[in-house]
């Protein structure tokens, strides 16, 4: 696998969804019969060179005539922009979306993929994080998910077995006190100045809190806010910080990217991070050493719960309903989710792509681990919830941990807002 030349700053000033380039606009209606603009936030990534250069290829292959403009958004403003420029009809014809409430609260203006690509790609995996009531939007490019990751050499410093973590919660806790004895390091670096550390935070512990059939309704819609289940993942964001297992000031840090630097600097024991993108396993294998990255399965909390690995379609392209070519540009999504693409994306990026027929091995222990729960992963709790909930719960976590709102509070006010969706 081709290893990316990233230097300690590298991971430190990389967002795990951002891109570079500056702000530009395309028109899906205005544009003229011969070019497709395509937004993203990743068309501007060294990393991610290769994976647009060979959909490129491939597309022009099939249509010499087309010119392919790619406008690089920066992430951060990225929905704001696109929702302003959909709104006005100046919107590009083909743009990528994260998986879960963000495409979902724009499916109206999306052109159903049903008809038009999703048969054509059954290689694809991830599809339902890019669907709304059965209907295909967009194409999934990566997978994406939540593991907790720990340093080995940090656990061997403490004495501890680093090939045999903790399965149980209270296990964990006496393993996080030995290395704050034994080292140097906090237990978990963490980062919640977007309010994005609480949406991990929930994904990849909520699988060992909810049992089952709690997690599977809470996935279908029907989440019952009340549940002492989810109370206690809630009380757990709060224990941890006020036991000092995480880095200090939680809600200065940015997750991305100063919580993935404590990590790869050897700051910290855990971190929950991404299969995909920025901080996750070949970005901290790099820093750490490859066989130093390990990934724990989320600790028993509950008796009964099933922790596993949460995965979802990470990012993909949909295409807009306003386009003027709908079958030029879901020919271009085709590219965009090609296996040569994908495979250059891999390579290049460490992505785990989409596509299953993708060769992944060779990655290390830590992908290796992580391709096994693949496989029996289930979706994100938090990828299953509207934009406007995620948002009012990243404020609200904030509040938990300054002492600003209580937890009956904070759960009542999100129950209001997904009620409202």
């Amino acid at each position: 696998m081709k290893r990316r030349a990233l230097g300690a700053m590298a991971l430190a000033g990389a967002m795990a969804l951002a891109g570079c380039g500056s702000a530009g606009s395309g028109s899906a209606s205005g544009s003229r019969e011969n070019t497709l603009v395509v937004w993203d936030w990743k068309s501007g990534d060294e990393a991610a060179a290769a994976y647009i250069e060979e959909a490129r290829a491939d597309f022009a292959a099939r249509h010499p005539e087309v010119t392919v403009r790619f406008v690089a958004q920066p992430f951060d403003q990225y929905y704001t922009l696109l929702g302003t420029a959909m709104r006005t009809g100046e919107g590009p014809d083909v743009m990528l979306f994260n998986g879960g409430g963000q495409l979902r609260e724009r499916a109206d203006d999306l052109l159903p993929l049903d008809d038009h690509v999703a048969q054509d790609l059954r290689r694809l995996a991830g599809w339902e994080a890019f669907s709304r009531d059965g209907t295909v939007y967009a194409a999934p490019v990566t997978l994406q998910g939540h593991p907790v990751y720990y340093n080995k050499a940090l656990y061997e410093e403490a004495g501890l077995d680093p090939e045999n973590p903790a399965t149980t919660w209270e296990d964990f806790l006496a393993d996080c006190r030995t290395i704050a004895e034994e080292t140097q390091a906090t237990c978990f670096a963490q980062g919640n100045k977007e309010g994005y550390g609480i949406h991990f935070f929930l994904s990849a512990l909520g699988p060992a809190v909810l049992p089952p059939q709690e997690y599977d309704a809470w996935l279908a819609g029907d989440r019952d806010w009340t549940s002492p289940h989810v109370r206690r993942i809630f009380e757990l964001w709060q224990e941890i910080d006020r036991a000092g297992l995480n880095n200090a000031g939680v809600n200065s840090t940015a997750l991305f990217n100063d919580s993935l630097s404590l990590f790869a600097s050897g700051d910290a024991a855990h971190i929950i991070g991404l299969v995909s993108d920025v901080g996750h396993w070949e970005d901290f294998g790099e820093f750490l050493g490859e066989e130093n990255v390990g990934v724990l399965p989320a600790p028993l909390v509950t008796d009964g719960a099933a922790p596993g690995l949460p995965l979802d379609g990470g990012i993909g392209y949909a295409v807009a309903k306003e386009t003027r070519n709908p079958d030029l540009a879901a020919d271009l999504v085709r590219s965009l989710t090609s296996t040569d693409a994908l495979a250059a994306f891999h390579a290049d990026a460490g992505a785990i792509v989409a596509d299953t027929t993708v060769d992944v091995s060779g990655g290390g222990p830590a992908l290796a681990t992580l391709m096994r729960g693949i496989e029996t992963g289930k979706p994100a709790l938090h990828v299953a919830l509207p934009a406007r909930t995620l948002d009012l719960m990243g404020r609200l976590s904030q509040q938990l941990l300054s002492g600003s709102v209580g937890i009956e509070d904070a759960l009542r006010q999100l129950a209001d807002a997904d009620r409202a969706g």
